[in-house]
């Protein structure tokens, strides 16, 4: 299983890919190209994996801006999300976000391909992200799937409860002044993690999110996410912006329009 502890840096088999210096408003300049530690990484409860390569999931990286908004033109894509898809809100001082899927039945395409979907506030034009979800990773050739939470810029810290494809997954981030609770529960295999930190968040964004840190999805076929909320009320209410993800091959996957103000579906594309 793969460590994901490098700041907005996809690495690779084939080398470092380091994404477009398109940039995103209030997150800084472009990206240096950093080294990719191999090494275990350490469970919330104490257990331990090897890790197999890096990556960081964290604030939006655009990437290939360009290429984006012409294949948005011709083929009726939602915004270059650059490594996110999926729906975010902006403005200031979001208090919660919560919602649910099903976790997907992957088909591993390369040992490189990593996706999550999460809940979070944060990272869309900010450089604080609080985030829970669940990775799928395929650096092993099978996919695994392990729960996680985030205080970007620390590194996500992994649950060894069981998660398997089919699984109910609620996520869930609520914020009391500095105070962040991040939920995580598997209702198929009947467990719950709730972890309480305090942070200095922008609270400038409210996401339901998939992402792939190394650009490389497995293929997921859809995921939806289901009763969307910020701040106990429809995601629909603040009026979110949709986003694809891609690579320098193209789009990966594409985000539907909402259904009842509070429902959305992911499809992968074919690379």
């Amino acid at each position: 299983m793969r460590t994901l502890h490098t700041r907005r840096t996809l690495t690779v088999a084939t080398g470092v890919l380091a994404l477009a210096a398109a940039g995103i408003a209030g997150t800084g300049a472009a990206h240096a190209a950093q080294p990719a530690p191999a090494a275990a990484h350490t469970f919330a409860d104490g257990a331990k994996t090897a890790g197999l390569a890096a990556a960081h999931f964290g604030v939006r990286d655009i990437g290939g801006a360009a290429r984006g908004v012409n294949a948005r033109a011709r083929h009726g894509f939602n915004i270059n999300g650059g490594n996110w898809s999926g729906m975010v809100a902006t403005g200031s001082g979001f208090t919660s976000t919560k919602s649910s899927w099903t976790e997907p039945k992957v088909t591993c395409n390369s040992t490189n391909d990593l996706m999550a979907p999460w809940v979070g506030i944060d990272g869309y034009g900010s450089s604080s992200v609080e985030q829970t979800g669940v990775a799928t990773d395929c650096s092993s050739g099978s996919p695994v799937y392990q729960g996680w939470y985030e205080m970007y810029p620390a590194n996500p810290v992994y649950y060894s409860n069981t998660v398997k494809a089919g699984d109910h997954i609620t996520a869930t981030v609520s914020r009391s002044g500095k105070k962040y609770t991040l939920t995580l529960a598997d209702t198929t295999q009947g467990w719950t993690r709730t972890i309480t930190k305090s942070y200095n968040g922008a609270n400038a964004s409210a996401d339901f999110v998939m992402e792939s840190p190394t650009a490389s999805y497995p293929n997921f076929g859809s995921v939806k996410f289901t009763g969307a909320t910020v701040d106990g009320s429809a995601l629909g209410n603040f009026s979110p912006t949709a986003m694809d993800a891609s690579n320098s091959n193209g789009y990966e996957d594409h985000t539907s329009a909402l259904s009842g103000g509070n429902s959305f579906s992911i499809s992968y594309l074919q690379e």
